[in-house]
């Protein structure tokens, strides 16, 4: 009887440790699919946006298309003309996209 009860707890404690392996396999895996890539584009976008120069073509978080204008880093506005004599002042923060460097669909 002792020998079975034995047993048992040998047998808890090797499914418990492959459980925690397995745990941990899972949060790896999820680390480098999920977590490290949205890291990366975020390095990216702020590279990006640290970068911006008056005439850069642009799209806002809104996706709005447009033309960089001017840029107040005080203030960290940055004006876009979306047409021609339309002026908007959108956060720097909500520039994300350079269109000069992304090829059109559809030509």
């Amino acid at each position: 009887m002792t020998t079975s009860l034995f047993l048992a707890a040998q047998a808890a404690t090797g499914s418990m440790s492959s459980f925690w392996i397995m745990i941990v396999a899972m949060i790896a895996i999820m680390y480098f699919f999920m977590f490290r890539p949205q890291q990366k584009r975020q390095k990216e976008i702020q590279k990006f946006q640290n970068a911006l120069a008056e005439g850069t073509q642009v799209v806002t978080g809104g996706g709005i298309y447009g033309v960089v204008k001017r840029i107040d880093l005080e203030k960290n506005i940055v004006e876009v003309e979306i047409a021609k004599g339309v002026v908007i002042r959108v956060d720097k923060g909500y520039v994300f996209k350079d269109m000069a460097s992304t090829p059109v669909q559809g030509k």
